[in-house]
């Protein structure tokens, strides 16, 4: 919970920003519609779960919940990129898409941590094995997994006395 006077570090519009640009970096020149970029965001730190590298952050139960929270927070991330020029909105006939922006290469190559380095690797990868599925491949793929977790979420259920 953030605290009055304190700005919001996890999970705040910064840091799904930085995932963003990670993975339109990775994506350039390829650009994604703001649903793909959501799934995107949530499989970048669940890389794990989706048969990829070690998850960048911890397993949480519940994650198909996360999924549904991430929309606002992508879109607000994606709004503070473009003011830098590490993100780029283009209007297509198929909608309003993203890439990544004049100095998002720049930025990129200036981060040095060993989170960054783990975080540009799962974007990489991400985009290597699912950037150039169609919508509809794509929703399956999610759809599979999803169906795992809801799985996953019954049996925990059953196990705390539910239904």
């Amino acid at each position: 919970m953030k605290q009055p006077g304190y700005p919001a570090t996890f999970n705040s519009p910064l840091e799904a920003g930085m995932r963003s640009v990670a993975l339109l970096g990775a994506a350039f020149p390829q650009i994604y519609d703001l649903q793909r970029l959501v799934a995107f965001d949530f499989l970048l730190v669940h890389t794990g779960d989706v048969g990829g590298p070690d998850s960048l952050h911890p397993p949480t139960p519940y994650r198909s919940a996360e999924l549904l929270v991430r929309r606002k927070l992508v879109e607000d991330a994606l709004l503070l990129m473009m003011t830098r020029d590490l993100v780029q909105r283009e209007v297509t006939s198929d909608g309003i898409k993203y890439g990544a922006g004049e100095n998002a290469a720049m930025f990129l190559a200036s981060l040095s941590t060993n989170y960054f380095f783990a975080m540009k690797e799962r974007a990489s990868w991400l985009v290597e094995t699912f950037g150039h599925y169609s919508d509809q491949e794509f929703r399956g793929v999610l759809r599979q997994f999803f169906d795992d977790w809801v799985e996953e979420f019954q049996s925990i259920e059953r196990s705390m006395g539910g239904a």
